[in-house]
């Protein structure tokens, strides 16, 4: 189970960590075909019988029948198969030393450097500075010992705004983004955008325009010059720092679906599938035990450590052909059942379907369904999607069919995009849209849509 649920690229390292671990067990194809010992393991891969080595050599008559191996007693005969493998960060510069590098090139008295610091070092992940003038002084007497008054602050925060990236140590959303307009060359978008960010935020933010139109004395056209300037800002200074302390994720796709003359090809990713095999080296050393004729105590702790490693070589590579089966298996149950959005690519052509129902189909544990959805890719003709992504509930529609939420979501996602944005419809109203196109659903089901689909209320999508 714990390997199913491993994506391509954890997989490899676990498939490492056990090569390392484990010298009984090899990797690659084996080059002599001498090997009895692995002929017969490849023999009786897929039998039903449950011994755990099949060899010429009864390693239990080998033991004396008053000891029992300590390997039997452990779970999985593998202990370090329960060890969490950790992914560790990348080193590199912090945002909060990125800062205060920056400070270097401005000249402060002793007490003002450690005023800045403070400040820096007060910058949370967004870029912001989310605290009062009268806190910082408090604090700073408290922490640092350094006595001042909120006019120095104020003064040493002008110099904190000068750092890049451009707004940060803002102390709210308003005076980030005049942080950064002040910074652009002077045109009358950008001095027409500082009137509105100083004297006009409130309104700008709920998007009456025609209250700005009339306050400011200012056409539509000028309106919309200076609104285009204001979206170019960036609101959060923080996040285009790269240096922050973020694991990129690379997504290796662990199936491909291709279409072939009009029908769907699926195939794992080969790196799924590794070659692995059982050391010749290591029978060899069990049958050289078996011909020697004296029977010391050290030769017995080799023969158990000998089996022990046998038996976990077999048990992971029988381990990584399930794995396998179950991983191609279980998409493929996803791919047929959603034969005709991977045909064509349209969200709207997305049939109903829960962990259940492939579940059943394969006629296997719906957490079993669980791992492989949440932690697996499909490379698709439409892009690589996280299988999960395929799962959704199900509604009826007027013929009393059942669909799709996923489809519900698109067509309200296409109809949002095809309002008219100087009257954008309200929920109410999408709601009737979605009814007269066959969804009959509530205002409420449409409000808790649109919040999923990160679409913004009727009065925020509005523009001139």
């Amino acid at each position: 189970m714990k390997l199913i649920q491993l994506p391509t690229q954890a997989f490899e390292q676990r498939v490492k960590q056990e090569l390392e671990d484990n010298p009984a067990l090899d990797s690659g194809k084996e080059k002599s075909e001498e090997n009895e010992f692995d002929e017969e393991f490849k023999n009786d891969e897929r039998d039903d019988d449950h011994e755990v080595i099949e060899t010429d050599i009864n390693v239990d008559e080998y033991l004396s029948d008053d000891e029992i191996p300590s390997y039997r007693l452990q779970a999985n005969n593998y202990s370090k198969d329960d060890d969490e493998k950790k992914v560790p960060y990348a080193a590199g510069t912090s945002f909060s030393q990125f800062l205060k590098t920056q400070l270097q090139t401005f000249r402060f008295k002793d007490d003002e450097m450690k005023i800045a610091e403070f400040l820096v070092g007060s910058v949370d992940e967004s870029g912001y500075i989310r605290r009062d003038v009268p806190d910082i002084v408090d604090d700073l007497a408290f922490t640092q010992n350094v006595y001042t008054d909120e006019e120095t602050v104020e003064r040493i925060f002008k110099y904190v705004h000068k750092l890049d990236p451009a707004g940060v140590g803002a102390r709210s959303l308003q005076e980030c983004l005049l942080i950064q307009l002040r910074r652009k060359t002077p045109t009358e978008s950008v001095e027409l955008a500082i009137d509105i960010m100083q004297n006009g935020f409130d309104q700008f933010t709920k998007k009456h325009y025609q209250k700005l139109l009339s306050k400011f004395d200012i056409s539509e056209d000028q309106l919309r010059s200076a609104i285009e300037e204001i979206e170019h800002l960036n609101p959060k200074p923080g996040g285009a720092y790269s240096g922050n302390t973020r694991i990129v994720e690379h997504v290796v796709p662990d199936f491909t679906i291709k279409i072939k003359d009009g029908e769907l090809e699926l195939s794992l990713n080969g790196r799924n599938a590794p070659e692995m095999h059982v050391s010749r080296e290591y029978n060899n050393m069990l049958k050289g035990y078996k011909e020697s004729k004296e029977k010391t105590k050290k030769q017995k702790d080799a023969v158990l450590f000998i089996k022990q490693k046998l038996d976990a070589a077999k048990w992971f590579i029988e381990a990584i052909r399930q794995r396998q089966e179950t991983l191609f298996v279980t998409m493929n149950a996803i791919m047929h059942h959603q034969y005709e959005y991977f045909l064509s690519g349209d969200e709207r052509d997305l049939k109903p379907m829960i962990l259940k129902d492939i579940a059943e189909e394969i006629d296997m544990d719906v957490s079993t369904v669980s791992r492989v959805a949440n932690s697996k890719y499909v490379d698709t003709p439409y892009g690589t999607k996280l299988i999960k992504e395929f799962f959704s509930e199900s509604m009826k529609n007027d013929q009393g069919e059942d669909v799709s939420t996923r489809e519900i979501k698109k067509i309200l996602e296409i109809t949002v995009g095809e309002e008219d944005k100087r009257k954008p419809l309200t929920d109410d109203k999408l709601s009737k849209v979605l009814k007269e196109k066959g969804y009959p659903i509530a205002r409420r089901t449409v409000a808790k849509y649109r919040e999923q689909l990160d679409i913004p209320v009727a009065r925020l999508r509005k523009e001139i």
